[in-house]
């Protein structure tokens, strides 16, 4: 056997043992799988039959996704080399899972200034990101035009960085706080150089579990509009679904259903990305502010929701990501044998989960990624933002990134959630109280 064919090899002979496999299924699993390996699209309800499955089912459940993933997208795995940037963790809403947010009068509240952002960004570049990721709280009676501000600040820094910025409840607390359209906001955000949105604060499209775990938060119709007009503006955007605390199984079908119909539709989703719940920090579990909240997802429920997301996109959205931040390296690992073919970004800072008590750190190194990818028998490559490659590794690559070097003084180097929260040089001044003292200075 030709050197480096060893993972195809086994690749092929596990695609010729799955009609055998299925053959061997209960008759309605078995021809749910048939339909999806002929290349056709799965309903709800054969979806549902699926997040079922035990056993062998189960088994061939995760074959099949990892069949279509190669028959999709080939044998490489990918990641991205970014930043995250949550600038605030002050927020005017109180989500029952966000451990991250905090209210203005909070002690740990921190809002970083323009300038900084703008520092993070560049010492992310000089360390080798193509993107920065932004994503902040809700700050009350915020400059509408703020995210517009740190975009075109950035570009004018780093002009070659992509701004993978604005959740749809930003753009839409942007617009309301600017007085336009969702379309007027999104089209100065296109001007201003940001170069796709986080397709979050999706949660479950179900309006009913919305009202359930965040109240008040933007609602379907709202998250709907902000995708499909910025898809319209030529603005790509991820999708994710947050899974292992209220849903049901019908209600994960119908979100996954919803958003192919999305990108049947607009074309414009670049990937999409479950995330597990994350519990140990959540108000809604820890303070029991929600019945019936379940401590996150068990193992099979993560391997099913990313290989039945697989299964459902696989003819529209090629692009499944694990998030380690939530999974852990071992779990990412093995999903990449269950449907997916991507692993994220490096981070560098991670606040949202990290908050919430995930404990899989903040940092993913680059070399770490390429590990991970080959002990699962796949090829590592780099890519930007919207799938484009930037490297792809041979077996002998023994490339070393900036990141690589950092060694164990990431704290020291970049900082950290915890030692943010504990800063005074950037806590949050509510608006209000900072021209109170503007007006008795005058």
């Amino acid at each position: 056997m030709p050197e480096g064919t060893e993972g195809h090899a086994t690749a092929g002979t596990a695609a010729n043992s799955l009609p055998a496999l299925i053959g061997g299924l209960a008759p309605s699993t078995a021809r749910i799988l048939d339909r999806a390996l002929a290349g056709e699209d799965i309903s709800v309800e054969d979806a549902v039959e699926l997040f079922g499955t035990t056993g062998l089912e189960f088994a061939a459940l995760g074959m099949v996704a990892d069949e279509l993933r190669r028959r999709t997208v080939g044998d490489l795995a990918t990641y991205v080399v970014n930043r995250n940037i949550n600038f605030t963790n002050v927020c005017i809403k109180r989500c029952g899972f966000c451990a991250f947010s905090r209210d203005f009068r909070e002690e740990e509240g921190y809002f970083l200034p323009v300038n900084e952002i703008v520092r993070r960004a560049k010492e992310a570049w000089d360390y080798g990101a193509t993107e920065v990721c932004i994503q902040a709280g809700l700050p009350p009676q915020m400059e509408g035009d703020l995210y517009i501000r740190l975009c075109e600040a950035i570009k004018e820094e780093l002009p070659d960085i992509h701004i993978h910025g604005f959740s749809p409840e930003e753009v839409l607390y942007g617009s309301v706080r600017s007085r336009c359209t969702i379309r007027e906001y999104l089209e100065g955000l296109r001007d201003a150089g940001v170069g796709s949105l986080p397709g979050t604060s999706a949660e479950v499209l179900d309006q009913e579990l919305r009202d359930r775990i965040s109240p008040g938060r933007i609602n379907v119709e709202q998250w709907k509009e902000v995708i499909t007009t910025a898809h319209e503006l030529g603005i790509p955007t991820t999708s994710t679904v947050m899974f292992g605390h209220v849903e049901s199984n019908l209600q994960i079908a119908r979100h996954l259903a919803l958003l192919r119909d999305i990108q049947k539709s607009t074309g414009g989703f670049t990937e999409f990305v479950p995330l597990s719940f994350v519990n140990s920090e959540a108000p809604m579990f820890l303070k029991g502010l929600v019945d019936n909240v379940r401590s996150g997802p068990t193992g099979m429920d993560v391997i099913k929701v990313h290989a039945i997301a697989r299964i459902m996109l696989n003819n529209w959205i090629p692009n499944i990501q694990a998030s380690w931040v939530k999974e852990g390296s071992r779990m990412s690992q093995l999903l990449l044998a269950a449907g997916v073919n991507d692993l994220g970004g490096t981070l560098i800072n991670e606040s949202i989960s990290t908050s919430a008590g995930a404990q899989h750190g903040q940092l993913m190194r680059p070399s770490e990624f390429r590990d991970m990818i080959r002990q699962a028998g796949r090829i590592p490559a780099e890519r930007y933002t919207t799938y484009g490659l930037k490297r792809v590794f041979d077996r002998d690559d023994e490339q070393v990134d900036p990141l690589d070097l950092v060694g164990d003084n990431v704290e020291e180097i970049f900082g950290s959630y915890q030692r943010l929260v504990k800063l005074d040089t950037y806590r949050f001044e509510h608006p209000r109280n900072t021209a109170d003292a503007g007006a008795e200075t005058r």
